[in-house]
């Protein structure tokens, strides 16, 4: 049954891991042409439990949380407490001014009963809340030592607030530190499946734009928040303690700030949400696109690519907006909340003064509570799209950590004791899709020491084969052995340990050429890695480059043409010294006169290990031991080169078609 898998289907993005190269990370279900994108979350968590969550990622800053909460009662504590003391020291003030212009000699009484006689009930009854000595002036003593602790106490409030801010940042940062590290593991976790379905770019975003936001959103909003609720409930005692009146008064606006936030917040968090999963399929488009850059160019279709970009950008422009245009209602209803909650204390506490209820001092005070109290609470509100934005992060960040991840290797590994290098397949049934069957009951060994050549039309399994050997996928059925134990039953490490690889394309880090060859082993003397640049031939284009082995390959390699990098990876493989080779098309790079020299070193290479050739010029696998013919993921020809000629059958055609113009299939009815 044939197939529409590619050979380079399921090629690890991680192949790094092996000695060889990594394959652009095409998959079997990844994006095509330039509009691979990431859509937003189907079925995205609440605020709530995505919030809980998040906070739970500090319980191992938990003590260092109970001193920032600690440090935040106290500088809050001593924050309330100075509007409490600028109402003594305006008390003061006003008692002064007022008992200046009494007649000196008599009591407060007396000079209420004055007062009263004289028809000035309203000035006596404000008299009644103060505390007035006639004739007497400002007590400027009291006054000085009042201003004196109001300015210890706010200095003393500020440097709590900077340790305590100081601390909060230093946690989440830490905190932030094994998000990523606990990001980076389990990508080292997910199959290859995961990478195969998933856009690059998308997955990128999630690791680096979401994880930047989180800590973005943590460290700008847990200090504030923190110190928010307990100026609220510090700010609420002084308020009660003053007068439950007026305190009264100010609870109203509490429910209705709660109930508008609560609205508000509803409709701003599916668009946050939205947002940030445009940011990732935005992000999935750039990167596909500029990875093709040149492609893009050559094919003319700058149009297109554009046309692309500008809908994925009008979407996020368009989510973005919306979120941040209704989160952003917010803050002006809370004020004007808080303009009206601040003109009915004022016009009541004006009242409480004129009649002797309250002295001027504690209105004052009070005004300044009230002011404290809507504050915080306008800062929550405003809070709440950075809120919103960092849960919606939070939310696609662990979206990644609960993908189901590769079965986890057996507690009590096997060990191989006499490692040789034989390879077997038994009954070995392997497809991406249940609905289209791959490779079915296949067998095949491969002795130690011999080259098994693999060729077959694209999609026939040629890739996916030595995949399953690296155990980058589980079987379906059947078993793989190395050296008469099956491959599950060893620790992927210990599997891969024994497997260099070079794939088709190459991939080099950014680093020194000695650097990446040293790859394959980091152990490796300078006299090996020499050694294995002089048997690839990379110490042959070495000595051209400015310095040397010391040359730095950029991100792109864009410095070394495509044929020097397939050599690095060559000399990374050589260096590795591995049992198992794997080369998938590792020659198709370079120059003939080069492949020919590679070729010879390769066979060198090859020599008492068991080799895994692919390869479509079939020129370069003459040599092999065994040539398997693979087609629809079966083995339908196997032999030498000479016999399968000799058959003119399969393997026949597909040589002979390497030397005449090319077919055109007949379209089927």
């Amino acid at each position: 049954m044939s197939t529409t898998k590619t050979d380079t289907a399921g090629t690890p993005a991680g192949g790094a891991a092996s000695t060889g190269g990594s394959a652009a990370g095409r998959g079997p279900g990844g994006p095509g042409g330039f509009g691979g994108m990431g859509a937003p979350p189907q079925k995205p968590m609440s605020f709530g439990p995505s919030a809980n969550r998040l906070l739970k990622r500090l319980r191992p800053e938990r003590r260092g949380v109970f001193l920032v909460l600690a440090l935040g009662v106290v500088s809050v504590a001593l924050n309330v407490t100075g509007p409490r003391l600028l109402g003594h020291g305006t008390d003061l003030i006003f008692s002064g001014v007022v008992g200046r212009n009494l007649e000196d000699g008599q009591t407060q009484q007396e000079a209420i009963d004055g007062l009263r006689a004289q028809g000035e009930g309203t000035v006596a009854d404000m008299l009644t809340g103060m505390d007035v000595t006639p004739g007497a002036g400002i007590d400027f003593d009291a006054l000085k030592w009042v201003l004196l602790g109001v300015l210890a106490l706010y200095l003393g409030a500020s440097l709590f607030a900077w340790l305590q801010a100081y601390l909060l940042n230093e946690i989440v940062q830490r905190t932030m530190y094994r998000l990523r590290a606990d990001v980076e593991a389990k990508l080292n976790r997910l199959p290859l499946r995961h990478f195969d379905a998933s856009p690059r770019g998308d997955v990128l975003s999630r690791v680096t734009n979401d994880i930047d936001n989180i800590s973005q959103t943590m460290t700008q909003t847990m200090s504030q928040m923190l110190t928010s609720v307990l100026s609220i409930v510090g700010v609420l005692v002084m308020m009660v303690v003053i007068s439950p009146l007026l305190a009264i008064i100010a609870l109203v606006t509490v429910p209705l700030s709660i109930v508008v936030t609560t609205v508000i917040a509803k409709r701003s968090q599916k668009q946050f949400i939205a947002q940030w999963g445009h940011t990732g399929g935005l992000n999935a488009q750039v990167e596909e696109a500029y990875t093709g850059h040149a492609l893009v160019k050559v094919f003319g279709r700058q149009d297109e690519v554009e046309q692309a970009f500008n809908e994925k950008n009008e979407e996020l422009f368009g989510a973005g907006f919306k979120a941040q245009f209704i989160s952003g209602i917010i803050r002006p209803v809370m004020m004007f909340i808080g303009s009206l909650n601040y003109v009915a204390i004022a016009v009541v506490g004006g009242l409480r003064v004129a009649s002797g209820s309250m002295s001027l001092g504690e209105v004052q005070a009070f005004i300044q509570y009230s002011q404290q109290f809507t504050q915080p609470l306008s800062q929550l509100a405003a809070m709440a799209n950075l809120l919103q934005s960092g849960v919606a992060s939070a939310e696609r960040v662990f979206e990644l950590l609960d993908e189901p991840e590769q079965e986890s290797d057996v507690e009590e590994p096997e060990a191989i004791t006499q490692s040789r290098g034989r390879v077997a397949f038994e009954n070995v049934s392997f497809s991406y899709d249940p609905e289209e069957p791959l490779i079915e009951d296949l067998s095949l060994v491969a002795e130690p020491g011999t080259t098994v050549a693999i060729v077959g039309p694209t999609g026939a399994g040629k890739t996916t084969l030595v995949n399953l050997v690296m155990r980058f996928y589980e079987l379906q059925a059947g078993r793989i052995t190395l050296d008469g134990v099956d491959i599950t039953a060893l620790t992927r490490a210990d599997l891969r340990s024994r497997i260099g690889m070079v794939l088709q394309d190459s991939w080099l880090f950014g680093g020194t050429i000695r650097e990446n060859i040293a790859y394959g082993d980091p152990d490796a003397s300078e006299e090996r890695i020499r050694a294995a640049a002089t048997t690839a031939y990379v110490d042959r284009f070495v000595h051209s480059l400015p310095d040397g082995y010391d040359t730095v390959i950029d991100e792109e390699g864009d410095n070394v043409s495509a044929g020097e990098k397939q050599l690095i990876t060559i000399a990374r493989a050589f260096l590795a010294d591995r049992e198992i080779l794997i080369l998938d098309e590792a020659t198709s790079s370079v120059d003939t006169r080069t492949e020919l020299l590679v070729q010879q070193a390769m066979a060198a290479l090859r020599t008492n290990r068991t080799s895994f050739v692919i390869a479509h010029r079939l020129s370069t696998i003459r040599d092999a031991d065994i040539i398997l013919v693979m087609q629809d993921g079966r083995i339908v020809e196997s032999g030498t080169h000479t016999e399968l000629l000799a058959a003119q059958g399969h393997y026949f055609d597909l040589y002979n078609s390497q030397f005449t113009a090319p077919a055109v299939e007949e379209a089927q009815a």
